[in-house]
């Protein structure tokens, strides 16, 4: 997500490291790098000009010029200034007792818009609510059929009325259905288009006035740049909207259009679209979206997605032995047993603090393969080696090895990995920024100096053991890329 703007800012963050004290020039430099970042993500141009600005007004002399480590403060100063910036957000549901809550979803045709209603049905199931779905997209007939399949994907029902004209009245006899159903909550997939146009705005105003919807919704395109913030504009000026979903923040997204939407049209982002899958709709939050654009990952993100994935009597156990510290391998292989579904193991990992590195590996590896081989050697283990994988000597190592066919490197990569997890299992949602600083240097440290592949044990030429040298470091990447390169040509 983002990678051009990740790079860009962390490249502006770089020239600021290993400074004791920085001057007004070093600081113009890092400020003007900043500024190039958004641009090149496609930020617009009057949004980019403010937030360089008010950086620029947080970082004078005090807080950065007379900072022991001035480096991390203007790192700190640049994420409180995104969070003003994409904040605040209320992404909560305004549900009415014992009236029906309607969302109406707008948007221009290939934006997603009538996945994303799937997706927002799923969220407010997990709620213990009861969703209902209204095909009124009645000018792509496929959009109806589409519905009906995601509908019964996920045990949500759908009304249509097929040959019918007048979406006011589909919508209106859904919302007959939707009560005689017992929902809680209506969706109503309006029409979109290939372009704005006044027929397509009139429609939707017609809508409007009649139904009279909870919330209005917007689905956009985060791929298309300001275009996505043109599109928002026209939406809002035609029904003042209560909020935007961006989706399809999993591809080639440069950021733009996410940082630019709510400075431009006072409108927030409440929810985003990270996959294709009917599950990958996540609350926007506002901090965590300023963590990963900062690489320090989101470790809320990675809290909630473990929350959807173990059953509640799991969850109260892992939480209970999480307060008094305790997070063993055994913890470690369930966690990741349940991340066997395609992408989410990457995502996960793309998340943590300093483990983006990894979760790209994992894009070129057999996760089943990788998953059978953590599961066996942490079942050769005896109780206490997964309580305290210290104890494990070389006779142990050798002993689980052999137990499970792998060579006693991977035991020792595996135990690396648990190392550097655990610790921010450990933080989970209690980490401050600073604390997520820290994680990540921690990270990068441990990475830079670890002589092994973490997922594929192929030992890097050159490697001493001891801290790296910046040169020594770029030597090693290179040659880790080089044996990538060669294992993709291999398979």
């Amino acid at each position: 997500m983002f990678q051009s703007l990740q790079d860009g800012l962390l490249s502006a963050f770089k020239t600021l490291q290993g400074k004791g004290k920085l001057t007004e020039a070093n600081m113009r430099e890092g400020i003007a790098m900043v500024e190039r970042s958004l641009v090149e993500a496609d930020v617009n141009i009057d949004v980019v000009r403010s937030f360089v600005k008010d950086v620029a007004v947080a970082a004078e002399g005090r807080r950065v010029l007379l900072s022991l480590r001035p480096d991390e403060e203007f790192v700190k100063i640049v994420y409180e200034e995104l969070v003003k910036l994409l904040g605040p957000v209320d992404n909560s549901l305004p549900l009415k007792r014992g009236e029906l809550t309607t969302i109406m979803m707008c948007g221009l045709q290939g934006s997603g818009k009538t996945t994303t209603c799937g997706k927002l049905s799923m969220l407010i199931k997990e709620q213990k609510l009861k969703p209902f779905l209204v095909a009124a997209d009645l000018q792509r007939p496929a959009a109806i059929e589409q519905l009906h399949v995601i509908g019964k994907q996920i045990g949500v029902g759908v009304f249509s009325k097929p040959g019918e004209n007048d979406p006011v009245k589909v919508c209106r006899e859904g919302l007959e259905a939707a009560k005689a159903a017992g929902a809680n909550v209506v969706i109503l997939d309006t029409a979109g288009r290939l372009a704005i146009d006044a027929e397509l705005m009139e429609q939707i105003k017609q809508i409007d006035r009649a139904i009279e919807p909870t919330q209005v919704l917007l689905v956009v395109d985060g791929m298309t740049g300001q275009d996505a913030v043109n599109s928002a504009k026209a939406f809002n000026d035609a029904l003042s909207l209560d909020g935007v979903i961006m989706t399809k923040l999993d591809g080639d997204a440069r950021g733009g259009a996410l940082i630019s939407v709510k400075a431009v049209t006072s409108v927030p982002i409440k929810f985003i679209g990270t996959g294709e899958h009917l599950d990958a709709l996540e609350p926007f939050r506002p901090e965590g979206m300023a963590s990963r654009i900062l690489s320090m990952g989101d470790i809320v993100e990675v809290a909630r997605e473990a929350h959807r994935l173990i059953d509640e009597k799991e969850r109260k156990s892992l939480e209970e032995r999480m307060s008094k510290g305790v997070f063993t391998l055994a913890d470690f292989r369930d966690m990741m047993q349940k991340l066997r579904k395609p992408g989410l193991m990457s995502k996960m990992l793309s998340l943590m603090p300093g483990m983006g590195e990894i979760s790209k590996m994992m894009a070129n590896t057999d996760n089943e393969k990788e998953m059978a081989r953590l599961t066996g050697i942490v079942d050769s283990m005896t109780v206490a080696e997964r309580e305290n994988p210290k104890i494990i000597d070389g006779s142990r190592r050798n002993r689980i090895a052999k137990g499970c066919g792998v060579s006693p490197n991977q035991i020792s990569e595996l135990i690396k990995q648990f190392d550097m997890i655990k610790p921010m299992m450990q933080m989970a949602t209690q980490g401050s920024v600073g604390d997520k600083m820290k994680m990540l240097q921690q990270m990068r440290g441990m990475m830079a100096d670890n002589p092994f592949n973490p997922l594929d044990g192929m030992k890097l030429k050159g490697s001493t053991g001891k801290r790296l040298t910046p040169k020594e470091r770029e030597k090693m990447q290179k040659e880790r890329e080089r044996l990538l390169r060669k294992k993709k040509r291999g398979n």
